[in-house]
């Protein structure tokens, strides 16, 4: 397929300032802009840094903005004022961004640029005579979040964010002049500010510039914005969101809208997500499709390696797969998921369920066991199980569980 068409199949493509949208197989230089409000990226930001991974296969040249600038001010929220962060919050924030752009982006070559690099020296009357001038306030008061924010019983919005749009389109510019680029993508929901640079580079350049969205990611089973898990937003920092948790998330994905995210957010040919959708049709209960996403996801965020334990653990713990098949490293991985408690051979059972807070005392962890109801290495344990053996443990490690999913580790020392 062109671009163009790879685009669309995949539903990567919603607003557009292109007049004929076979103009993006014509290869050029572009950038994609995020603000350093926090230490990680979501997965809401990573479906715009996929596109940015096949419009560089198919020859464009990408260029990362991490926003030193506007960070100082806050992309405007649709209810509320954002609370400012300090200069070093912000530093920080940066460096950890530009970190997971090297590990998602992988061997494509890319460039990280900071605007604050060339908004600090701006002078302000310089800013406003020069840029400001060239903004109706017409279009500016058109936007839909001022519309939100300016309506009946809001709180308004500060001049600081107001003038947001402004910087935004400036940064467009600079990077026009700088780099050569000619084309911005981002979120559906950054349409309007994405927009304040193609007029004043056509104002200021005499040149044509162009912005491309991708469309809001949307859960189809329950309408509401995709990404969310029940502990909030599935982050792409290990930190926020652990590896586990990050791959529980696509597996438990709808299967409404499975096949469109196979499309977003996997590097799968069409021919390889036709057959996987199949298959998956076929006993839908197997979950194929979500396997497949899950895995593949988790490679591109987190690795090959980390994606390959994950992948195993979740087949052992909830695919009915052999504890044996587990490997040391694997047992390492679930136990930064797990309460881990280490002990030697001969520990009390009882004991280790109220340690690691499978059961609130010995008399409950008695109870259990004697209602079959604890599990070592997936073989379910009688009540004259007392102690613990070497042949409780695989690689050094038992996975001890209660009733389905309380799950706790056991590591030998």
């Amino acid at each position: 397929m062109k671009l163009s068409e790879e685009l669309q199949w995949r539903g990567l493509v919603h607003q557009t300032t292109f007049s004929d949208i076979s103009m993006l197989d014509q290869p050029r230089t572009f950038y994609l802009g995020a603000d350093p409000s926090s230490d990680s990226m979501t997965i809401g930001n990573l479906a715009a840094v996929m596109l940015v991974k096949r419009l560089a296969s198919h020859g464009y040249t990408p260029i990362l903005l991490v926003g030193g600038a506007t960070g100082m001010i806050g992309d405007p929220k649709d209810d509320t004022e954002r609370d400012l962060k300090t200069l070093d919050e912000i530093d920080k924030n940066k460096q950890a961004i530009a970190r997971q752009y090297t590990q998602i982006l992988g061997d494509i070559p890319f460039e990280v640029v900071d605007n604050y690099e060339w908004f600090k020296d701006i002078g302000y009357l310089n800013f406003l005579r020069d840029i400001g001038k060239h903004f109706p306030m017409r279009e500016l008061l058109d936007r839909e979040f001022l519309k939100s924010r300016l309506g009946e019983g809001s709180d308004g919005i500060s001049y600081a964010e107001f003038s947001y749009s402004l910087i935004q389109g400036y940064d467009f510019l600079q990077l026009h002049r700088d780099k050569g680029v000619t084309m911005q993508i981002g979120g559906s929901d950054q349409w309007g500010n994405m927009l304040s640079g193609v007029p004043l580079i056509r104002k200021m350049e005499k040149v044509e510039a162009h912005v491309l969205t991708i469309p809001l990611v949307v859960n189809k089973t329950t309408g509401k914005k995709f990404g969310k898990s029940e502990d909030g937003a599935v982050w792409l920092d290990e930190r926020k969101t652990s590896v586990f948790k990050f791959y529980q998330f696509w597996i438990n994905c709808d299967d409404e809208g499975v096949e469109d995210y196979l499309k977003i957010y996997t590097k799968l040919s069409k021919a390889e997500i036709q057959d996987i959708i199949e298959a998956h049709n076929e006993a839908r209960s197997n979950r194929l499709a979500q396997k497949h996403l899950a895995y593949e996801v988790t490679k591109i965020v987190h690795g090959k390696d980390r994606a390959k334990a994950v992948r195993n653990i979740s087949e052992v713990l909830y695919g009915g797969a052999d504890y044996t098949e587990l490997s040391g490293a694997d047992f390492m991985e679930l136990e930064s998921e797990l309460t881990a408690v280490s002990l030697s051979t001969g520990a009390d059972v009882s004991e280790f369920l109220v340690e690691s807070e499978l059961a609130s005392s010995k008399g409950e962890a008695r109870r259990f066991l004697a209602s079959n109801a604890i599990y070592i290495n997936g073989t379910q344990l009688s009540l004259d199980k007392k102690t613990f053996d070497t042949s409780d443990f695989i690689e050094g490690y038992s996975v001890v569980r209660r009733g389905k999913n309380a799950t706790a580790i056991a590591k030998l020392v």
